[in-house]
């Protein structure tokens, strides 16, 4: 079997120091796309924007009408189960898959489940594996910097430019024309026949999403042979309402993770905890310790922090389909632990060490 390469192999490391941090001065230049050569050559056409648009906003326009579709129409327990199965396989597809192991490498697997896991990120109607896999390399690369394509520090700190940057964060950079390059950031993923397969069936893996659930809830509730009642009940609500919260759970990790929270964890950038995004976006919202430490495969690293992501790469483990786990190591974190952080405690999958590291003081930092 192919090894896969790991982070340091394909360009996932951080880069720069906090010397080389952007300046947040309100009055300095926006944030600028970085080297052209990062950037592929072909621009995102009309069409590519319109189907990005159709993807984004028709599922958020079936969120802002699920209470009076509710109230009018109905949900059923049969829509919440189908719904939460679909939002369970397709979220750990973006977090297992997607995130932690096509971009970060933060374990190795075996090729059922490194397919598996690329076909179920693509349920999620996040885009292609390779496109996400290189958009969220590069923003690795220059997090909060130059060259990151979804900084919500893009226009500065004041108020209006941090709200113009939340939202462009958020959603608005997916419009950006400016598309990652793949050759660049992605050469691992463009040489895997398998992954460029599922790559190529995207398309049809969206249809399947959406009208799965639609099938699904056709057959269930049906008392003869079938029910369409029962079907565009669960199109609407484990189909479209469904993926629209997974996007904007995601997307919150790109503006909120990055703009309000707490840190344990010394970075080279703005990413900070949320603990109450953590249950819904499967332990992703632990961004600081993510940001300090990308191919850990626990992002939630400290007690009490759930991780669901981790979790299951666990069981993958134990099954023996993922190898090589790279799970937090006592000593490495706590270099780069902060004082405010100093008196909690390590959670489970932590490799422990005799001696450890001082935690890091941000005031000893700054007066150094």
């Amino acid at each position: 079997m192919a090894r896969t390469p790991d982070a340091r192999e394909t360009g996932t490391t951080l880069v720069g120091s906090e010397d080389t941090a952007l300046s947040l001065d309100p009055n300095a230049a926006p944030l600028l796309r970085k080297a052209t050569s990062e950037i592929d050559e072909k621009p995102v056409t009309r069409a590519q924007q319109i189907t990005t648009g159709v993807f984004v906003f028709v599922p958020m326009l079936a969120l802002l009408a699920a209470i009076p579709f509710a109230w009018g129409w109905g949900l059923g327990w049969h829509d919440i189960v189908i719904g939460a199965v679909f939002y369970w396989v397709s979220g750990l597809g973006i977090t297992v898959g997607y995130h932690r192991y096509f971009t970060h490498s933060s374990f190795k697997a075996k090729t059922p489940l490194r397919v598996a896991l690329a076909i179920a990120g693509s349920m999620a109607m996040q885009g292609p594996v390779v496109t996400w896999v290189a958009d969220h390399r590069r923003h690795h690369k220059y997090s909060d910097k130059e060259g990151d394509p979804h900084s919500p520090w893009r226009y500065g700190d004041d108020a209006k430019a941090l709200a113009k940057g939340l939202i462009w964060a958020h959603t608005l950079w997916l419009f950006d024309p400016n598309q990652t390059s793949q050759e660049k950031f992605t050469p691992d993923l463009l040489a895997d026949r398998n992954i460029r397969r599922v790559d190529a069936l995207f398309p049809a893996i969206v249809a399947f999403t959406l009208l799965g659930p639609a099938v699904i809830g056709g057959l269930w509730t049906s008392t003869g042979v079938w029910s369409w009642h029962g079907a565009i009940e669960a199109f609407f609500w484990a189909g479209l309402v469904r993926v629209t919260l997974l996007h904007h759970v995601t997307w919150s990790i790109n503006s909120i993770c990055h703009t309000w929270g707490n840190t344990d964890w010394q970075s080279r950038d703005r990413s900070v905890n949320v603990a109450w995004l953590a249950i819904a976006s499967f332990g992703e919202s632990w961004h600081n310790l993510h940001h300090a430490d990308p191919t850990c495969a626990r992002h939630g690293a400290l007690k009490g922090q759930i991780d669901q992501s981790a979790r299951v790469i666990q069981w993958f483990e134990k099954l023996g389909w993922a190898y090589d786990v790279r799970w937090p190591d006592e000593a490495r974190l706590n270099a780069k632990r902060t004082a405010e952080a100093a008196a909690k405690s390590m959670g489970s999958m932590t490799k422990r060490n005799e001696t450890t590291a001082k935690p890091v003081n941000r005031a000893d930092k700054a007066a150094a």
